[in-house]
């Protein structure tokens, strides 16, 4: 893991087309602008944490169903 001190204005570059800017610091609070690709899925923590989690849950619902039951009769 890298750590880094950043001030207001100031940028973290990742790769080449990835720019994390630094917009404000007030207490323990730090404002972050992120300038990615489209592509690139941005997701704040606990946000990503829960799809993931519901993703987990979809697949265990599948492992649960018989696919020969689901398929239409000929």
């Amino acid at each position: 893991m890298l750590v880094l001190t950043r001030k207001p204005r100031q940028q973290i570059m990742i790769g080449d087309d990835i720019v994390i800017n630094v917009v404000e610091v007030q207490g323990e609070n730090v404002r972050i602008a992120i300038d990615a690709p489209r592509e690139i899925k941005i997701y704040r923590g606990e946000i990503y944490r829960a799809i993931q989690e519901e993703n987990q849950k979809a697949a265990a619902q599948i492992k649960d169903v018989d696919l020969h039951d689901a398929l239409p009769l000929k």
